[in-house]
């Protein structure tokens, strides 16, 4: 069955869903009871249960790959059983593999079939710098998702993405030539962080369109009523929050999935609550 990330993300949005699950498994921090013969079949084995609990109400799952990647072979088997397991088991909600990949043109040919014919990924995240015609690759796959990098979440964010271009941040100007440019498939979007809700609102003012990825919540303190406000678009949605430890290590125990599925319901509700 063919599938096209801006059909299955408009489904969510009309379904009220705006929660994901990001699924970044630190091997040390994998609760014991998950534990299994080896690192492949912990990691799968982890995910799989957190995908178990939390499908019902997230609308993505997004595997960082810098966490499978640590493993090697075992790492990147587990990553693409996780995919595959996601597509099968919750086949409505978007993969968004977090690789934040860019190159030259023809170096990303690999980054392309890498995370969407071997992987199955229905869209990842990109780094602007390189430019459009570097990215070309990845933007000529209609059907996939492409978040490019915008303004990111960690304290250093400041050194490069705030620097002033033609009287306004580099940021802004990120967000205004993926909205008006990049975007002629329409398949684009924009990484932004929670940490930084008043930046959020000036890149919705230049991308009034594009939905947003929004990390940032959770552990890393970003408000997740002032998020939602700031990004929402005029249909009422236009973003995507993530969350990754908040979610993943409710609990060390035997209820770790249990726990983790409650944590996503209370993520949910927050949203649901931050629109009224």
């Amino acid at each position: 069955m063919s599938r096209h990330f801006g059909e299955l993300l408009d489904a969510q949005r009309r379904n009220g869903k705006f929660l994901c699950a990001g699924l970044d498994p630190d091997y040390e921090k994998i609760p014991e009871p998950a534990r299994k013969n080896g690192i492949r079949e912990s990691i799968t084995f982890f995910n799989r249960s957190i995908v178990d609990a939390t499908k019902a109400v997230v609308c993505a799952y997004k595997p960082n790959i810098a966490f499978y990647e640590a493993h090697g072979d075992e790492g990147f088997a587990a990553l693409r059983e996780t995919v595959e397991y996601i597509r099968e088991q919750a086949p409505d909600t978007v993969v968004i593999l977090d690789a934040k990949r860019a190159d030259i043109g023809n170096t990303n040919e690999g980054y392309v079939t890498a995370a969407f014919d071997h992987l199955r990924a229905d869209a990842i995240t990109l780094h602007p710098y390189l430019g459009k015609e570097a990215l070309q690759p990845f933007l000529d796959r209609t059907e996939k998702g492409l978040f490019v990098l915008c303004r990111t979440s960690n304290p250093g964010a400041t050194e490069f993405q705030d620097l002033r271009v033609e009287e306004e941040p580099l940021y802004v100007r990120v967000a205004r030539n993926v909205a008006a440019d990049w975007n002629g498939n329409r398949n684009c979007g924009l990484v932004v962080g929670a940490t930084y809700p008043e930046e959020i609102a000036r890149v919705r003012e230049a991308a009034p369109e594009l939905p947003f990825l929004i990390p940032g919540v959770g552990t890393q303190g970003g408000d997740l009523e002032k998020s939602v406000l700031a990004s929402k678009d005029r249909k009422g949605g236009g973003f995507i929050l993530s969350v990754s430890r908040g979610i993943l290590y409710a609990s060390s125990g035997a209820d770790f999935a249990e726990a983790a599925g409650r944590k996503a319901e209370e993520f949910d509700n927050a949203i649901r609550e931050a629109f009224v």
